[in-house]
C-alpha cells in the first residue's frame, strides 16, 4: 500500500510539474482549419501564421492549425471542409473564392474568415460589407474599380496596343461581373478586347496562342487560384509570345511577368488573423464588417519591359511603387 501510495504521489508531482502547454489536453486548445484552394506558398501563408504569432497565439501551445491545401483541384474542397467541420475546429480560414464558397456551403454554424477577390454580396457569400450576418466575414482583395484600372495602366504602359486579352476562368462565378465595367473602360481607351476561357494549365497555352492569332498585345490575368499556382506557366507563355502581362499580385512580376497592380498578398492574410482572434475572443464573424482594400500596389518588371521592347515612361514609373531592374 505504501508502495501503491508512493506512485500516486510522484505522479501527481510530475503532473504539476509539467509546463502548461504539455500538461493541458489538447481538446483544451482552440483548432483553426486553414484551408487552401490553392497548394502551399510559405511566402504568403506565413504572412498568416506569423500574424497569429503577433498577437499571442503559439502554435502547439494555446492554439493548433489543421492545414488543408485543394492544389487547384476545387473538387476536392468539400471533403477538405467536412475533414476540418469533423475536427470541430473553432474557425476555418477559406481563401480564396472557391475555399470561401465550399465552407460556406458546408456550414452555417462554424464561423469562416475568408479572403477573396471580387464582389463577396454580389456571389452571395454575406448580405453586405457592413454587416455580414451569418458566420462569415473577412477581407477582400479587390476593390470594386480594380479591373478597369488594371486595363488602363497596360494600355499606359502598351500604348501601341489596340487590342487586349482578358483570362477568364469559366469555373470562377467572380470573372464575369467585372465584364461590363471593363468593356466600358475599353470603350473609353478605344481598343478591343478578347476574352479566353481556361480552367486549367493545360488551357493556358491555346488561349494564350488564340490571344496572339487575334492580333491582342497585352494580356490580363485576373485574380484566381488555378492562375495564381501555375503563375510560373502563364509567365513562360507571355515571354514566348511577346505578350505584355498584367496581373493582380506582385508575385507574377517578380516571376518575371511585365507588371502587376493589386493589393499586397501578404497583407491581406496577415489581416485574417486579425479577424480568428477576435472570434476567439467572443465576436460574432456577423457582426465584423467585410474589410476592403484601400492601398494598391504598382509593380514593374524593367528587365522585362527591355526584352519586350518597351519603353516606359516617367509618368509611368514615378506611380510605381516598385520597379524590379
Amino acid at each position: 500500500m505504501r508502495w501503491r501510495a508512493l506512485r500516486l504521489a510522484l505522479f501527481v508531482a510530475t503532473a504539476l510539474s509539467m509546463p502548461a502547454s504539455i500538461a493541458q489536453p489538447a481538446d483544451g486548445i482552440p483548432k483553426i482549419g486553414y484551408l487552401l484552394a490553392r497548394g502551399p506558398d510559405p511566402n504568403i501563408d506565413n504572412a498568416f501564421f506569423n500574424g497569429l504569432r503577433d498577437l499571442g497565439y503559439v502554435e502547439g501551445k494555446n492554439i493548433i492549425i489543421e492545414r488543408r491545401f485543394a492544389q487547384g483541384v476545387f473538387e476536392r474542397l468539400p471533403q477538405l471542409v467536412a475533414e476540418l467541420v469533423d475536427l470541430k475546429v473553432k474557425v476555418i480560414v477559406a481563401a480564396p473564392f472557391p475555399a470561401a464558397r465550399a465552407a460556406n456551403e458546408a456550414t452555417r454554424t462554424v464561423p469562416i474568415v475568408m479572403l477573396t477577390g471580387g464582389d463577396p454580396v454580389a456571389a452571395g457569400l454575406v448580405a453586405s460589407l457592413a454587416r455580414p450576418g451569418g458566420n462569415l466575414t473577412g477581407v477582400s482583395n479587390q476593390g470594386a474599380d480594380i479591373m478597369p484600372k488594371m486595363l488602363e495602366l497596360l494600355h499606359e504602359m502598351v500604348p501601341a496596343a489596340a487590342r487586349i486579352a482578358i483570362l477568364v476562368n469559366p469555373e470562377n462565378p467572380m470573372h464575369d461581373p467585372f465584364r461590363k465595367e471593363l468593356e466600358a473602360a475599353a470603350q473609353k481607351l478605344r481598343i478591343s478586347l478578347v476574352y479566353l476561357e481556361a480552367s486549367n494549365a493545360g488551357d493556358f497555352g491555346p488561349a494564350v496562342a488564340e490571344a496572339v492569332r487575334r492580333g491582342a498585345a497585352g494580356l490580363i490575368v485576373p485574380q484566381d487560384p488555378v492562375f495564381f499556382n501555375q503563375r510560373a506557366r502563364l509567365i513562360d507563355l507571355a515571354a514566348h509570345h511577346r505578350l505584355s502581362m498584367m496581373a493582380p499580385f506582385r508575385e507574377f512580376t517578380t516571376g518575371g511577368g511585365l507588371t502587376s497592380y493589386g493589393r499586397d498578398l501578404s497583407e491581406g492574410f496577415q489581416r485574417m488573423a486579425a479577424y480568428v482572434d477576435k472570434i476567439l475572443k467572443g465576436a460574432k464573424p456577423g457582426d465584423l464588417p467585410i474589410e476592403q482594400p484601400t492601398q494598391f500596389q504598382l509593380v514593374i518588371n524593367l528587365k522585362t519591359a527591355k526584352t519586350l521592347g518597351l519603353t516606359l515612361s516617367s509618368a509611368v514609373l514615378v506611380r510605381a511603387n516598385e520597379v524590379i531592374r
